[in-house]
């Protein structure tokens, strides 16, 4: 197959550029301090004069990274450190010449406004991973997790620790402390670290950095300058434990005879969250009845496709090193696990008579989970995650009856991970495993998976000092139940075993297991020079199945990646940097259909002026689907031609604002999507910023489908002229009192309309011209029933209805917004004081955009949660 031979040439090409010439890499700087012994630690008050200070002497000569990097910085830093059994402290002396010119942005914790100063430790010097600690010239705190070298930075890794800081004549100065307790290192008598230090430098974004990191690089870890001189150092067994309190009362519309909803709800609640350090490697966190109400809502989004929608996670358990968990095997949203499952809404949704009402939580109830997780020193990081979550019950009021229902059975969640470095880090070999087994008491629970397993090794090497890499992973999966849920499986989006022609499918109404495959290669330069280049084969095989506890959009797939980049290493003319990519990809499915080709060119232009803009056009000369019709045969979409900008003005002015336009169109204009995007952030003061970003856009398809029927024996694939306009912002405004008290509101309304027109039946779905795939309903065929809010469908003319089709046109309305005042009253202890608000209705189709917010949001009584959270974290 040409397919294979076009990959098989790419791969061979790569490698053979592997034997190209590397240039020597610059030795690493070294830095020793000395232990406190009997001086008394600093004072963290950012000023500097504490006698512990002069014991060591000041490191410095940093050098520019970021526009021109290897010059001489505008402005010079130096820093000292020192420690003792307990902490380690950090003293920065940031010079500058125009001292009132120092830009002291307020913000909440991890903003990055303004001018600051950055360490980074990477304790286990793996040339991998690290932490990160900044402190802005306004005192504002920001931290985080580096890992995969730099690739990923997890900014939701939130430490105890101390800053301070000051302004005087010569620049302004920083004071850190940070407790050994939350870093990891080894029991080493004598140790080295890894050791970079970042300045940003506001009026000009110029970054530099204490150990030089070419733009080049193969990576940002692997270059860290080394500290030296750690001796005597004992690990901090780090245990935590942090208890909550939270008091919560909901306000809604009453409704007359549901006694689910009569107007008011209070709840009060309580839990425990906590780390408890086993070694200084390894974590055990726990939590017990946890609470999320604190995090912001997923953002409103309409579903046409059929396909789930993939939200991140903020939960903070689930975040932390969340790192050793990740499993993305294919493309970035396929992983082994999804988090978000953990705790979603309950499966169940029963169907009710006319005149009952139900009620039915929101989401299912985690008793308790464990996780054990952390890197050691001879580079294995392990993570296992333990969860529990409780049975939930739907409540239905019948008449003067209520009964329950169990609509979520009491299921056990089990992740495994298990990772290597070697080869002096530069490989590594992982497993993972993933379980859920649930107890389906009731037969009205039957169509869920009773288990659900997955495995899969992942490996990576890289060589050259990391010029060029190989890595692949494969994964199997296998789930059980009944034959029920087995066939409910075989039928849904991911899979769509139905479709009548694939002649590699087929639903086998029998079964009670499905097992499959899947898995990703790729080979590529990684650094040195303006150049880089990938090559992947991905595949998923039509049994895979994740969505037990993984995020899997679609399987039955093969897919073929090339990627080839050219980027800028100094500024020239106007610009500062200019990046510029060429993708193509090409993906069949197992049956060997040629589903999709598609070829994209995008620019990233940074001006001098900080201005930036992005261009992008992507060409889709074949491209099928095998899911459009939702279980029909495979149907064709037209040639596609999609373009974008992106302008962003200079992000350090008091006001900034960017602008985008998406644009794609099909051939003979049988579809378009365009879409317009904007926002607007204003800074008045550095305590407070505004933000508004607006969105049209306007999706019209002719050939959108609505639902699948029968006319005698044959099925019937309807579809329609689709006219869906869709209006939404989001606004933010952050006012922070100081950097430890802020309050926070966001709030997004969100209103899509769509009209269906022009009525069809799919006849031939792989036709090249869109108007023959389809056969039009005339006007002696269709008509629309008024009462019965449907269309009767007469397909043969005689005059008597042969199917109907309930009227599809939507109104979708929606808001959003959550006002939160937070109080870090000490370091790791907060008090949160939550209003949240929400409206969402159904409305009509008849009316604009603007008729509809004017009486669906802001005619419409809105569902209010008030929240008050007090946690307290106890350190031993």
């Amino acid at each position: 197959m040409i397919y294979y031979k076009n990959t098989l040439f790419l791969l061979l090409f790569f490698f053979q550029l592997s034997f190209g010439q590397l240039a020597p890499k610059v030795p690493k700087k070294v830095y020793t301090t000395k232990a406190l012994g009997a001086i008394a630690p600093p004072v963290i008050d950012g000023l500097l004069t504490e006698e512990s200070w002069n014991i060591v002497d000041w490191t410095g000569d940093y050098i520019e990274n970021l526009p021109d990097e290897n010059t001489a910085p505008i402005e010079q830093t130096k820093f000292k450190i020192v420690y003792d059994k307990e902490f380690i402290y950090f003293a920065f002396r940031c010079y500058d010449k125009d001292p009132k010119g120092i830009v002291e942005r307020l913000s909440r914790r991890d903003g990055f406004e303004g001018d600051w100063i950055e360490i980074n430790i990477s304790s286990h010097n793996d040339q991998l991973t690290s932490f990160s600690f900044a402190g802005s010239a306004a005192g504002v705190k920001s931290d985080g997790f580096i890992s995969d070298n730099g690739k990923t930075w997890d900014g939701n890794w939130n430490p105890i620790w101390y800053l301070k800081t000051n302004i005087d004549d010569e620049g302004w100065t920083a004071e850190i402390k940070i407790p050994l307790s939350q870093l990891k290192f080894s029991d080493a008598p004598e140790q080295f670290w890894g050791l970079q230090s970042t300045r940003r430098y506001f009026r000009t974004e110029e970054r530099s950095v204490w150990q030089r990191i070419p733009l080049d690089a193969p990576g940002w870890v692997s270059e860290f300058g080394e500290l030296h001189g750690l001796i005597g150092l004992s690990p901090q067994r780090q245990i935590e434990i942090q208890p909550f309190m939270l008091s919560k009362l909901e306000t809604y519309p009453k409704e007359e005879g549901n006694s689910f909803k009569s107007g008011n709800d209070f709840k009060l609640n309580g839990g425990l969250d906590a780390k408890i350090g086993i070694t200084n490697d390894l974590t055990l966190n726990l939590t017990i009845n946890p609470d999320f109400g604190q995090v912001e809502a997923d953002p409103s989004t309409i579903v046409l496709d059929g396909f789930q929608v993939f939200f991140d996670e903020r939960r903070p358990f689930f975040v932390e090193n969340k790192n050793i968990f990740n499993y993305s095997f294919a493309d970035d949203q396929d992983n082994l696990f999804y988090s978000r499952r953990i705790g979603r809404n309950p499966n169940g949704q029963p169907i009710i008579p006319d005149g009952a009402f139900m009620s039915i939580p929101n989401n299912t109830t985690i008793l308790g989970a464990a996780k054990f997780s952390g890197k050691t020193k001879n580079g294995w990081s392990i993570g296992i995650l333990e969860s529990v979550t409780n049975k939930e019950y739907a409540k239905i009021q019948e008449k003067d009856q209520i009964k329950k229902l169990l609509v979520e059975p009491l299921t056990n969640y089990l992740v495994g991970r298990v990772q290597k470095d070697f080869n002096n880090r530069n490989s590594y070999f992982g497993t993972v495993f993933t379980a859920v087994n649930r107890n389906l008491e009731t037969d009205f629970l039957k169509f869920m998976h009773q288990s659900a397993y997955t495995a899969g090794i992942d490996f990576m090497h890289n060589w050259k000092n990391r010029k060029y890499y190989f890595k692949g992973n494969f994964v199997v999966s296998s789930v059980q139940g009944s034959e029920k849920a087995i066939t409910a499986t075989q039928r849904n989006m991911t899979h769509l075993f139905q479709r009548i022609d694939a002649g590699h499918l087929s639903v086998d109404s029998l079964r009670t297991s499905l097992e499959g495959t899947g898995g990703k290669f790729e080979m590529g330069k990684a650094s040195v020079g303006n150049w880089r280049y990938k090559g992947s084969i991905i595949w998923r095989s039509p049994e895979l199945e994740l969505n037990d506890i993984g995020f899997l959009r679609q399987a039955d797939e093969i897919k073929q990646y090339t990627f080839l980049s050219y980027e800028t290493l100094k500024p020239f003319g106007h610009f500062r940097k200019i990046t510029t990519t060429l993708e193509q990809l090409s993906i069949f499915d197992f049956e060997g259909n040629y589903n999709k080709m598609q070829y994209s060119l995008g620019s990233d232009f940074v001006l001098k002026n900080n201005w930036s803009f992005v261009v992008s056009a992507i060409y889709k000369p074949v491209n099928y689907s095998n899911s459009i019709l939702q279980g029909g045969p495979r149907f064709r979409y037209s040639e596609e031609f999609f373009k974008s900008i992106n302008i962003t003005s200079d992000s350090r002015k008091k006001l900034k604002y960017n602008f985008a336009i998406y644009d794609t169109k099909g051939k003979n204009n049988s579809f378009s999507y365009t879409e317009f995007a904007a926002g607007i952030t204003y800074q008045p003061v550095n305590a407070f910023t505004f933000s508004l970003n607006p969105s049209f856009s306007s999706n019209k398809n002719k050939l959108q489908y609505i639902t699948q029927t029968s006319f005698n024996t044959d099925s019937r694939y309807i579809t329609a002229n689709l006219d869906q306009n869709t209006l939404s912002a989001s606004i933010r405004l952050d006012y922070n009192i100081n950097p430890n008290l802020t309050i926070q509101y966001y709030g997004q309304p969100f209103i899509s309309r769509g009209r269906y027109t022009t009525f069809n039946r799919v006849i031939n779905p792989t036709a090249v011209y869109y108007g023959d795939r389809v056969s039009l309903f005339d006007s002696n065929q269709i008509h629309f029933d008024e009462q019965k809010n449907s269309y009767q469908i007469d397909e043969d003319s005689n005059g008597i209805t042969d199917y109907s089709i309930h009227n599809p046109d939507f109104a979708f309305v929606q808001f959003r917004s959550n006002l939160v005042a937070r109080w870090e009253y000490i370091p790791g202890s907060e008090i949160f004081l939550v209003w949240s608000q929400g409206i969402t209705s159904n409305g009509d189709a008849k009316e604009n955009l603007v008729t509809e917010l004017n009486s669906q949001i802001l005619g419409r009584k809105p569902t209010n949660t008030f929240l008050i959270k007090m946690t307290y974290r106890f350190m031993f």
